[in-house]
């Protein structure tokens, strides 16, 4: 993986997540809270998790205490976007390379390139956004787009555009 392309996935997932959030948000906060017996209770809590793991993450990237803000997850998102943001802008080939040292949340001492965590953060998300997009199914809500391809589509025009 070079440093381009782990910038570029890590838009897409910032993409996704984006659209996903604020599909759910736009729901009724009833709607948004329930428990649909999901992995992670139902559409607020799955995106709390989503959240989770890239705060975490991007924290054990920059050996930095795993910290949540305590704010609304609309702007703790926004928070933790902007620390992988700042990350992917700065980081080279070579960086994704180096091997992190970290604990994982059970305790256990753990090593990981950092190319691996990248994509882990982007599938992680990719998965959990799926679970989300099968709740607002089974609400009758169209899910918002969030394939790849689309955000690569949309990448070109805005390219085209610029």
């Amino acid at each position: 993986m070079t440093a381009q392309e782990a910038r570029r996935h890590l838009r897409y997932s910032a993409w996704a997540s984006r659209r996903v959030l604020d599909a759910v948000m736009a729901l009724p906060e009833e709607e948004r809270g329930r428990d649909r017996g999901a992995s992670h209770g139902g559409l607020l809590g799955t995106i709390e998790h989503i959240v989770f793991g890239d705060r975490v993450w991007i924290a054990r990237m920059l050996s930095t205490p795993i910290e949540a803000s305590g704010e609304p997850i609309e702007v703790e998102w926004r928070a933790v976007q902007k620390r992988w943001d700042d990350w992917a802008s700065a980081v080279t080939d070579a960086e994704l390379a180096r091997v992190i040292d970290y604990r994982d949340l059970r305790g256990a001492a753990r090593q990981s390139a950092a190319s691996e965590i990248v994509m882990h953060v982007v599938n992680h998300a990719t998965l959990h956004r799926g679970q989300v997009m099968s709740m607002l199914r089974q609400l009758g809500i169209a899910p918002p787009q969030t394939d790849l391809i689309s955000f690569y589509r949309e990448e070109k025009t805005d390219e085209a555009h610029a």
